[in-house]
């Protein structure tokens, strides 16, 4: 077992820089595939949005909705699709911005059915443009949650491109070799809608959480890689240097490094710089690790509520509208007191409301007490909502 001193090799190492040694070359982030820490910090920040995910997606279906925990594993492209089969619905959600990878969905076309029936309110679809559009509404608010949560949980700018959903036959189109797949069952209502499948491609995940499973470079067996291990794992005992003759490194100017040099590098090292001792004045440095409060993961419903009750006290604009229509100019400046403007609404057909300018509902006209009032008879579908964003 190793008393702590460094060896020659490792001394002319740290004085001479990396010369005439092996070192690995660095490889790849996150190309030899994650680590189990890795991994686990993924999924336990997923797993704390579950509850969050599963409220959208009951909002958008009308429907209950409960997503189970996932079952993580890595995988080359080829096994992506093995628990849901070779044809389904692929929406493609990316991180960009810094965070480059391929991340997306993959479901099999009965659960792309069983989502989109429900949002359009309708049975025995098929997948044509519309349900695509469905489901791309669905699984960007399935992902908002998520991308939210890497960026708190990672300190890191986590973005994603805008969903785009297409089917696929064989297999689906995706950039990358190796994934780390994530496997949910879906349920709606009760009854199983089957297994959604999320990947991510292997070096996204590793930029999030601090690089890939192998190193290269600093975590190798040579000299100096020893050394800078030892110094930052708070090994003892730098003496080594104290005898080594440096003209010029002392702290009072004389002819060698002295222990002023063998205790600035010991504590130097873990701080990221040489110093302390007699070297260069004498300064001694303390460094500590900075630690921040965490932010606690999973209560998705009090989170949501918590956030929705700082809006409560905010007003928007809410108006009901009877009817519009068209007229020429020459019309309009001839409109006088007793003229009749035809609208394009029918007797009897309900009124439409609108928060901010958008159509949220309709209802019929009522009279309370003196003042007019309008019961509301529908709520717009999200489908309706989004094609009249469009």
């Amino acid at each position: 077992m190793s008393d702590g001193s460094l060896s020659q090799d490792e001394i002319d190492a740290l004085l001479q820089g990396t010369g005439g040694m092996d070192l690995d070359e660095p490889k790849p982030v996150g190309s030899d595939g994650l680590t189990d820490s890795q991994i686990q910090q993924l999924t336990s920040i997923i797993e704390g949005t579950l509850d969050t995910q599963g409220s959208n997606f009951a909002m958008l279906l009308g429907k209950s909705v409960t997503i189970g925990f996932p079952e993580a594993s890595q995988v080359p492209k080829g096994e992506l699709t093995s628990a849901i089969g070779d044809e389904g619905v692929q929406i493609h959600l990316d991180f960009e911005n810094g965070m480059e990878g391929s991340h997306g969905y993959l479901v099999s076309t009965d659960t792309a059915l069983a989502i989109a029936g429900p949002m359009m309110g309708l049975d025995g679809i098929e997948l044509d443009d519309a349900a695509m559009n469905a489901l791309q509404e669905a699984f960007s608010n399935l992902n908002g949650p998520v991308i939210t949560a890497l960026s708190d949980g990672t300190g890191k700018n986590v973005m994603s491109s805008p969903s785009e959903a297409e089917q696929f036959s064989s297999k689906p189109a995706v950039r990358g070799s190796k994934f780390l797949r994530l496997e949910y069952q879906v349920t709606i209502d009760g009854a199983s809608a089957g297994t959604l499948v999320e990947y991510y491609e292997v070096p996204a995940v590793a930029k999030m959480f601090g690089g890939g499973s192998s190193g290269g470079g600093m975590g190798g067996s040579d000299p100096l890689s020893q050394a800078m291990s030892r110094q930052n794992q708070g090994m003892p005992d730098m003496g080594g240097f104290g005898d080594l003759g440096v003209p010029g490194m002392g702290g009072s100017g004389g002819g060698n490094m002295g222990q002023g040099f063998g205790n600035g590098m010991a504590g130097g090292m873990a701080g990221g710089m040489p110093g302390g001792g007699q070297m260069g004045g004498g300064y001694n440095t303390s460094v500590q690790s900075v630690q921040f409060p965490s932010f606690a993961q999973g209560g998705g419903h009090a989170s949501e509520q918590g956030n929705i009750g700082l809006l409560m006290d905010v007003y928007m604009e809410m108006t009901v509208e009877l009817g519009r229509t068209k007229r020429l100019i020459k019309d309009i400046l001839g409109m006088g007191e007793g003229t009749i403007i035809e609208l394009d609404k029918l007797a009897g057909e309900p009124v439409d409301i609108l928060v901010n300018h958008k159509l949220i509902a309709r209802g019929e006209v009522v009279v309370i007490d003196e003042n007019f009032g309008v019961r509301v008879t529908e709520i717009i579908s999200p489908l309706e909502r989004m094609n009249n964003m469009t």
